[in-house]
């Protein structure tokens, strides 16, 4: 290797990253980074997409590099990191139209009557981070063994963490590998309405035939089974039968089997009987992994600038993440390209509203936190600058998200006069304009308020 040659030495560094880290975490931070040139006093300047990429690789990965950079020759000294703008906001050349996009005919994306299957949800549209990492393997463990690895299989977590998605994946790749077997996809609500019926209808029998003849039943919410006595009843049978025949059975709730309440603790005891997973909150890696699959499956490529808006601004729910990812896509199809960082921080701010029931004194903490100043300082007369801003920027957020009067806002903060105020939050306004980090700082408080 020519330790002088920029792209030889990046190579042999990747290399190294590669082993050190996992792979989506690989594929997030160094697929789009580089080296930018090594200067004579032994300085390696590496070319990052963002700010955010820029912070993040001083915090998480400067060590590691530096370190594998000297194995190299100790003549390297140190690491800067330079951020190298992305401006192709274009899309991809091989898909013109949205619609050029979908890779299955039209009539595949209807759910199948006979499964009630998602055909969209499947294993390679599903982006696997740290925090569903163990859930992927164990629905990989359960295809491999069915019915005799992990059943049931319960995976659990808050709405909008990809658990449906999952577990119809499981049921899709199911049909794939084992042609002739039979897979049901439904939710808990939906097995209630059926018993309810079927026992109306006197067809309680063929009901029980019905359900006992899969090989693989997947039941989503299951928490809403709650004081549902007679079907929790009938579920429990229909568990037992299906368990001791060696068939597959999944479950997904919003909560731990033992968590959900009014239902029998037999019940809780089968449901947990297996493996149970919990998917915790997207970390920052899996959330861009998200967007940028998300557009690239409709055929847009977005800059790194924009994912990692998108992604830092939505925390926990992919559900809303793929919403705003879904405006950025419609706005691609109607104008013929990607939009830029300025457009889509206007096109989103509906997202990310602070909630309107946080009170002013909570407001006026998260910001000093974020600032790291005494809270008590944004009430006193002092001038200070380091004071100053975080004020005017607490002014600005209360009077521009949460519509509290001008002489309101005085009086919270300190018995100000009402034109004080106003000239704070047109000082804000205008300086916004101008200044990216500064809009960039505020948007990013606004997701501490959400």
């Amino acid at each position: 290797m020519n330790k002088g040659d920029p792209k030889e030495l990046w190579e042999y560094v990747l290399t190294q990253i590669e082993l050190s880290i996992s792979p989506a975490n690989f594929n997030t931070w160094f697929r789009n980074s580089f080296i930018v040139k090594i200067s004579e006093d032994g300085v390696v300047h590496i070319g990052v997409p963002s700010q955010f990429f820029k912070d993040w690789y001083l915090k998480k990965f400067h060590t590691l590099l530096l370190k594998i950079i000297r194995d190299v020759s100790y003549e390297f000294r140190n690491i800067e990191y330079v951020i190298v703008k992305d401006e192709n906001r274009r899309l991809s050349k091989e898909v013109k139209n949205v619609r050029g996009a979908l890779e299955l005919p039209l009539d595949d994306f209807y759910i199948n009557k006979s499964d009630n299957l998602n055909p969209r949800y499947t294993f390679d549209t599903f982006v696997i981070g740290s925090f569903n990492n163990l859930a992927y393997a164990a629905a990989q463990a359960v295809l491999a063994r069915p019915g005799i690895t992990y059943n049931p299989l319960f995976i659990y977590g808050d709405t909008g963490r990809g658990k449906t998605h999952l577990i119809q994946a499981i049921g899709n790749q199911y049909k794939k590998q084992y042609p002739g077997q039979k897979v049901f996809y439904l939710t808990s609500e939906k097995f209630v309405v059926d018993y309810t019926d079927s026992v109306q209808a006197g067809t309680a029998n063929r009901f029980k035939d019905k359900y006992r003849h899969y090989d693989l039943l997947i039941m989503d919410d299951i928490q809403f089974l709650s004081k549902k006595e007679r079907s929790e009843e009938e579920l429990f049978h229909l568990f037992n039968a299906l368990h001791d025949m060696n068939k597959q059975i999944i479950f997904s709730s919003d909560r731990s089997p033992i968590a959900i309440p009014d239902i029998t603790e037999r019940l809780k005891g089968r449901l947990a009987s297996g493996m149970t997973i919990d998917i915790g909150e997207p970390d920052p890696e899996s959330r861009m992994a998200i967007v940028r699959k998300k557009a690239a499956s409709h055929g847009v490529l977005l800059s790194d600038e924009v994912i990692e808006y998108v992604a830092v601004s939505m925390n926990g729910s992919i559900r809303e993440l793929e919403g705003m990812v879904n405006s950025i896509i419609c706005h691609a199809q109607v104008k013929g390209f990607a939009p830029d960082i300025m457009e889509v921080r206007q096109s989103l701010r509906s997202f990310t509203r602070p909630q309107k029931n946080i009170s002013i004194k909570n407001i006026v903490d998260k910001i000093a936190e974020f600032y790291n100043i005494d809270e008590e300082s944004i009430y006193e007369k002092t001038r200070r600058r380091e004071v100053v801003r975080p004020r005017q920027i607490i002014m600005y957020i209360l009077r521009e998200d949460f519509h509290i009067s001008y002489p309101t806002i005085g009086t919270k903060l300190g018995g100000r006069d009402h034109t004080t105020v106003i000239h704070s939050c047109e000082k804000i306004k205008r300086e916004m304009v101008v200044d990216s980090e500064l809009e960039k700082e505020i948007q990013n408080i606004r997701t501490l308020l959400v």
